[in-house]
């Protein structure tokens, strides 16, 4: 039985398969990407617990990946790169990033730190049934920036995690897509209804495709969504 599913972003190839036949053999299940394009290909069709990622990737760099990660969702991310300033350490942090070790680094360091970012990410998920906003088969987890429905992962961008967050905090109220707006984006000028219709639409998409017998989402004409009973 794996210890956890890691992807490795790495365009070094000595290193990239250091690292992997190491984290093999500790028991854990890993997937190698040499370029940021095909980690981020890895990482949206496949779950992970870790990314191991490198900085200076061709494609996509490893600030990118970053970003985009960590803009939908909480992930235990242990940067490693050659960049060893305290303002590169300090901006990916910032960014998201669980840990940064800088190259050359200990394998064996490496392994304790894999160790101890899984098992963070092993305690957070045993608080889920604490933190978790549930309705009807769908839980949100508000301290892991996670979606469930009957227990299948669902991936959300921040904008739809935000909308959800709000209509579960309430689920009987009905809020009006100004309210919506407000919330979620942070702004006090409505201007385009449009913008809450497509990310709604987006989630309900989404929803459907795990739980395609059900709604999650009502829409009340006229005013605007709540939870479906």
């Amino acid at each position: 039985m794996s210890l956890g599913k890691i992807l490795i972003a790495e365009d070094d190839n000595d290193i990239n398969h250091l690292i992997s036949d190491v984290l093999t053999r500790e028991g854990y299940s890993v997937t190698q990407a040499f370029s940021g394009t095909e980690a981020k290909l890895y990482w949206n069709s496949e779950t992970f617990d870790l990314l191991l990622c490198d900085l200076m990737l061709p494609g996509l760099t490893g600030e990118e990946l970053v970003a985009e990660i960590t803009a939908k969702q909480n992930a235990a991310i242990i940067v490693i790169s050659a960049k060893n300033t305290v303002m590169d350490k300090v901006d990916l942090l910032k960014l998201g990033a669980s840990d940064y070790m800088t190259k050359p680094f200990d394998i064996e360091e490496l392994v304790a730190r894999v160790e101890v970012q899984l098992r963070k990410a092993n305690v957070a998920s045993l608080g889920d049934a604490d933190d978790a906003l549930v309705w009807n088969g769908l839980s949100l987890s508000e301290d892991r920036y996670s979606a469930q429905v009957d227990g299948v992962d669902v991936r959300l961008t921040a904008r739809e995690f935000g909308i959800l967050q709000l209509l579960l905090s309430n689920p009987s109220k009905v809020f009006t897509k100004e309210n919506i707006f407000a919330s979620v984006w942070g702004e006090t000028e409505f201007i385009d209804e449009n913008t809450v219709n497509v990310h709604m639409s987006n989630i309900r998409g989404k929803l459907g495709k795990v739980a395609p017998d059900r709604e999650f989402v009502e829409t009340v004409w006229g005013i605007g969504f709540k939870m479906k009973n």
